[in-house]
């Protein structure tokens, strides 16, 4: 049995066209049917959805492109092919404006409509994809997703939602890792630029002779290597968001082409004599002090209250420690699905280190813990002993104790846990894990045998 392709309505006052089509694509594994007339098709298609309507130009009452025009008041997407048997340049040319995706003139080879048909189903499912990521990237940086209860992380959700309709250029702040970029693809994919793109470039990592280039593009013969014309990503970011991160990075001379740019809403490449009108909604991001830098005359004061129209701070995550369960269980269901692991917890001993942990690298380098602990993990519980021994060694002796508690473990197990860390610790010298556990070298090597 043939598999099935996709939903084709046939709409013809032809019956024996219909059954014509028909034959052919139900061959082909496409699910069809047929109506004689426009009413009737515009009937079908409010009850349910058909993938492609296949429909003659002139038929009594509506025509093909009338029907067309109606069907896409119910289904903006709907795809449509028209066939007709007075094909005329002007009237391909109609239906292609009106959005038919091809047409088709009587008479035709089966094997002419086949093709037109399969053409077709690929522009629908290359459609169908292209919503489907759209969707996927909304939800990915919808708010719910910047994880946080505090009250800090409250205030900041309702101030990044007053702020998506807005194209303020808008500054946010904080140390690295804290999710800066996350918050400003938040705002994008929120606001009425959602559509168009979203460009990150990241000032510090770009060395200062490329990255003018890289902003504002270059023509051709612009400087030594400029062997092709290039757009810079102001160009290629029209109508979106330039997400501009370690701005505080950015050489003091191109500063003044930024404010330019900014102030004139509008870019010369590198070596052009014109300008190029953009419409740019800029988000910087610093983990400096740029109020300091202004100060000690690193950063142009007026390029500074240019960007920071509007400011948004990102608090360390060793300020938000409330946050810490909500965001590491986010991480482990994250990961567990991906890897394909049956891991659901935390143990309360490995909940305790998450929590008195300093996390210098903050989210992220809570994110990269989760995902190391994930694919270590040989339980469906993570436990203290699945960390690494730089989180665990500040108060490792007090976590071997809670984890022992937490399993209600023999004094035998946990005695060969604390020779298993202090072993760990001490590089597999014994000799000197015998001295510290204060026991003699004979007795730790019975002792670790079943290690």
């Amino acid at each position: 049995m043939t598999k099935q392709k996709g939903s084709v309505l046939v709409v013809d006052d032809d019956q024996e066209m219909c059954e014509l089509l028909i034959d052919l694509l139900s061959e082909e594994g496409y699910q069809c049917e047929s109506v004689q007339n426009g009413e009737a098709a515009l009937n079908v298609l409010e009850k349910k959805e058909v993938d492609l309507l296949i429909s003659d130009l002139r038929m009594q009452g509506l025509s093909g492109l009338d029907l067309l025009q109606r069907a896409k008041s119910i289904r903006p997407q709907q795809a449509m092919i028209i066939v007709t048997a007075f094909g005329t340049v002007e009237t391909a040319i109609e239906a292609i404006k009106r959005g038919a995706v091809d047409y088709i003139i009587k008479p035709f080879k089966s094997e002419h409509l086949l093709l037109v048909a399969q053409k077709a189903f690929e522009r629908i499912s290359l459609q169908q994809e292209v919503v489907r990521l759209r969707q996927a990237v909304s939800a990915t940086y919808k708010f719910s997703n910047i994880i946080g209860k505090s009250k800090v992380m409250q205030d900041i959700f309702r101030l990044i939602q007053r702020v998506t309709e807005s194209t303020v250029n808008i500054a946010i702040t904080g140390e690295s890792g804290t999710g800066k970029e996350q918050v400003a693809k938040a705002i994008h994919y929120n606001s009425p630029r959602k559509d168009r793109p979203f460009i990150a470039v990241d000032c510090a990592s770009i060395p200062e002779m490329l990255l003018e280039s890289e902003l504002f593009g270059h023509v051709r013969g612009a400087f030594t290597d400029a062997k092709f014309e290039k757009k810079g990503l102001f160009e290629i970011a029209h109508g979106g968001t330039l997400f501009l991160d370690e701005i505080g990075e950015m050489p003091l001379s191109l500063q003044p082409k930024l404010l330019r740019v900014i102030q004139e809403k509008k870019v010369r490449p590198v070596g052009a004599t014109r300008l190029f009108p953009v419409d740019i909604r800029i988000i910087s991001a610093t983990n400096r002090d740029l109020l300091e830098s202004v100060k000690t005359k690193a950063f142009r004061d007026d390029l500074y209250y240019r960007l920071n129209v509007l400011q948004i701070d990102l608090p360390p995550l060793r300020n938000r420690r409330e946050d810490i369960p909500l965001l590491a269980g986010h991480f482990l269901r994250k990961y567990a699905a991906e890897q394909h692991k049956n891991v659901s917890d935390f143990s309360e001993a490995a909940m305790k280190l998450l929590l008195n942990y300093a996390w210098p690298g903050n989210v992220r380098e809570l994110e990269n813990a989760i995902e190391r602990v994930v694919t270590l993990a040989e339980g469906a519980r993570i436990t203290v002993a699945d960390f690494p021994p730089v989180m665990t060694k500040q108060h490792g002796d007090q976590f071997i104790l809670d984890e022992a508690l937490d399993k209600m473990s023999p004094l035998a197990v946990l005695e060969k846990e604390y020779i298993r860390q202090v072993l760990q610790r001490l590089n597999g010298n014994k000799s000197k894990a015998a001295e510290v556990l204060q026991i003699d070298r004979k007795t730790l090597y019975k002792k670790i045998q079943g290690l």
